[in-house]
């Protein structure tokens, strides 16, 4: 069992700085979950790379990529 990673996103709404958890089975998976402060639908996107480092980003649901 991998053990889950703590990364720290700035919510694309309020701006403020969030801690979240991340489990490396998620790797190439989208999520949406709430802000913890403002309650806004969060957009997450967990990547990882050739050496196993996750990574994540974070848009709003109104962004396009």
């Amino acid at each position: 069992m991998e053990r889950l990673t703590e990364h720290t996103v700035s919510c694309p709404y309020c701006g403020e700085a969030i801690e979240v958890f991340i489990d490396p089975q998620d790797a190439g998976d989208q999520y949406i979950e709430d802000c913890q402060v403002c309650c806004r639908p969060i957009t997450f996107n967990v990547i990882s790379d050739s050496m196993g480092h996750l990574s994540v980003t974070v848009h709003d649901e109104n962004d396009s990529y």
